[in-house]
């Protein structure tokens, strides 16, 4: 295809993918040529006859795979932020060649030899720090890949890595099939409770689905959890709960659980040929927590204190509803509704009166400013960039001295085609080993859009926590392209993401930026005081609701077989854990995008907690200096932010904050403490 935009050298701005060229049917002949390259490249640098150097295999490594890698990426994106059936039917006919042909590099024995020859006598290469981790993360990767299995095994593998691409590409689609085809669609009388913000996203949302004069909500966690908060008719907020718990269980070709028992037989044959008891152990082998038991461990140490706050937090909320006239026991579509009316009467304040303070555009104001305070980074607009939709802010990124350092992509509104959640990637990672390229972040939320955007203070929390994996991606400086930005260990991935949200709650930020939408009064004291007072309020609710999926999690990778049953697992799992009723399951595992649609979190879902130690301690070093912009500080965690892979992350995290972690500040955060 002589006129594919995908085989040109893009001369956008920044190199950015030309989006208004781009169509679905230029994607089959880019990746194929893509692999076809790769597959050349590696058959080069395998079977070349000079010895094996650092240069012409670990470096030649890096180099190889250039077209696959920038075709994947776009097509990444485009399926998780804009997609539409022609997309959907290549993405469930490239996932498995994709992982075929990675599984055939990695298993390649010719390649491999060359690599272990040199990890065999890594310490007398006189190789710099980062290109020791570089190789001794190669090799590693490679082993844990299959590469020192025999050809059978290999051969297996290869089936096995394959089946599991298609599995997760299908779940994916599957959940946001249910998403897309779900609503609740209301009249005038059925907006009982509903502040104004919360009828504006609703009306936006219907007309967004040609239902004229009616009001929708959708499974977009931005419209449901709203619905859930301040609705009054309790019977349309136990539908519109139902709906969000189903997700990928309804009967026929969108269910989910078929493919849950596969993926977990899959993955457990995976361990076990690499020579692990379960996939929860193989997993975990190649993390900070290095072992299930450890992360369990810090599981247990929040579980029990949180289940016995979230007790204290039901038997308020139950004497909430019965003064409200609830004769029934609180089901877990009255939570939210019940906590908000008794975070009224406790902090004599709720979410709608604090709402019309946090206006999009001012709290995108304020990540780029808490950037521009902390790591000396200005975000410049630029409205001659191409995009993939009408909703996607860009921005230059410039540092300290005024040069660019990348290019950032803001997709911040929740739409038909677009997934559910909010999450961080790239168009292209920073590297300089054949001289500067700079990064390409995206950062995607799915907030329902208004005139002017409200946000919910969580909501704000999730700008932040997103904007942290993007200065992640942005502030790296690193030579090589697989050690670039977020390329670490999966538990301490979270942390640079986690960290950053407590700049949203800092008052000198909050005075600042959290202005009403109207008049553009800040926040008044009064009303932040009793803000920053309610934050450990529902944290018993809030932190049974994570921990419980975390442990499920790590107990479904754990098991030497996969539960027969998905469903019969779930009520047993409820009930040996005395999973409160009224709370119930954040993530049932029909929808468990985490584990499921990708095996980024699969036995690591634990990653955020075990990230969370670090950021409750770290972010408390801002708090003993007495400066939450404490110029030495930001400069250490910005040492953080820029090393990617290159050094272990403990010692890292040592190097910014002075000592090992400590728990206890997770304990007081969470208000666990007590």
């Amino acid at each position: 295809m002589s006129d594919n935009p995908l085989f040109e050298e893009w001369r956008t701005p920044f190199g950015l993918p030309p989006f208004d060229r781009i169509r679905p049917e230029h994607f089959p002949p880019a990746f194929d040529r893509g692999m076809a390259e790769e597959e050349a490249e590696i058959a080069v640098i395998a079977h070349s006859p000079e010895p094996p150097s650092y240069v012409n295999t670990v470096e030649a490594l890096e180099r190889s795979g250039r077209l696959l890698a920038a075709v994947d990426d776009l097509f990444h994106n485009l399926n998780s932020s804009a997609t539409n059936p022609e997309i959907d039917a290549l993405a469930r006919d490239y996932a498995p060649r994709l992982a075929a042909h990675r599984s055939k590099i990695a298993l390649d024995p010719d390649l491999f030899a060359r690599i272990d020859a040199l990890y065999q006598k890594r310490e007398a290469l006189g190789l710099a720090s980062d290109q020791l981790r570089l190789l001794e993360r190669h090799h590693s990767r490679f082993v844990r890949a299959g590469a020192l299995l025999g050809p059978a095994e290999k051969a297996r593998m290869a089936e096995v890595v394959a089946r599991m691409a298609a599995l997760h590409t299908q779940f994916g689609q599957n959940v946001l099939h249910d998403e897309d085809e779900w609503r609740l669609v209301l009249d005038e009388s059925d907006l009982a409770g509903l502040p104004g913000f919360a009828r504006d996203a609703a009306a936006a949302a219907a007309d967004e689905r040609g239902l004229t004069g009616k009001y929708a909500i959708t499974l977009a966690r931005s419209s449901v959890e709203p619905f859930l908060t301040f609705s009054a008719r309790r019977d349309l907020r136990e539908a519109a709960h139902r709906a969000w718990t189903v997700r990928g269980e309804h009967r026929g070709a969108h269910d989910n659980r078929p493919l849950i028992g596969e993926l977990l037989a899959l993955r457990q044959e995976q361990a076990r040929l690499l020579g692990y008891d379960t996939y929860a152990t193989y997993r975990l082998d190649d993390t900070m927590a290095k072992t299930p038991d450890d992360a369990r461990h810090l599981l247990r140490q929040v579980w029990a204190p949180a289940k016995r706050k979230a007790a204290a937090e039901r038997d308020e909320l139950a004497a909430a509803a019965n003064d409200d006239g609830l004769n029934a026991p609180l089901a877990p579509w009255d939570w939210r509704y019940y906590a908000e009316k008794v975070r009224a009467a406790k902090y004599d304040f709720d979410e709608s009166g604090v709402k019309p303070y946090f206006v999009l555009d001012n709290m995108v104001a304020a990540l780029f400013d808490t950037a521009g305070r902390l790591f000396g980074l200005a975000f410049v607009p630029r409205d001659d960039c191409p995009v993939y939709h009408p909703d996607v802010r860009v921005y230059e990124v410039r540092g300290a001295d005024g040069k660019a350092i990348g290019l950032f992509l803001h997709d911040n509104f929740a739409r038909p085609g677009k997934r559910s959640g909010a999450w961080m990637s790239s168009y292209r990672d920073q590297e300089a080993l054949d001289g500067e390229v700079l990064p390409i972040v995206v950062n995607n939320n799915n907030f329902a859009k208004g005139d002017p955007t409200l946000l919910s203070f969580d909501d704000a929390r999730t700008l932040f926590h997103e904007f942290g994996h993007g200065l992640h991606g942005l502030l790296s400086r690193v030579r090589y392209r697989s050690q670039s930005g977020t390329a670490v260990l999966r538990d301490f991935v979270e942390f640079p993401s986690q960290i950053m949200e407590h700049w949203v709650q800092a008052p000198e930020v909050l005075r600042r930026f959290a202005r009403h939408y109207q008049t553009g009064e800040p926040l008044p004291e009064a009303l932040l005081g009793k803000l920053l007072a309610a934050r450990n309020f529902n944290q018993g609710f809030a932190t049974v609701e994570y921990a419980a999926c975390a442990l499920l999690d790590l107990d479904l990778h754990a098991r030497p077989e996969p539960p027969p049953d998905i469903a019969a697992f779930e009520r047993d799992f409820v009930t040996r854990e005395g999973m409160p009723a009224e709370i119930g399951l954040r993530h049932r595992p029909p929808h468990f995008q985490h584990l499921f649609d990708g095996a980024g979190y699969a036995a690591g879902y634990y990653a955020y907690m075990w990230a969370e130690v670090l950021d409750a301690d770290g972010f408390a070093a801002f708090g003993d200096a007495g400066d939450v912009f404490d110029p030495a500080l930001a400069a250490r965690l910005k040492t953080v932010f820029s090393a990617g892979d290159t050094q272990d992350p403990m010692v890292l995290y040592r190097a910014f904050r002075g000592r090992d972690p400590d728990i206890s500040a997770l304990l007081a955060q969470r208000g666990l403490d007590r």
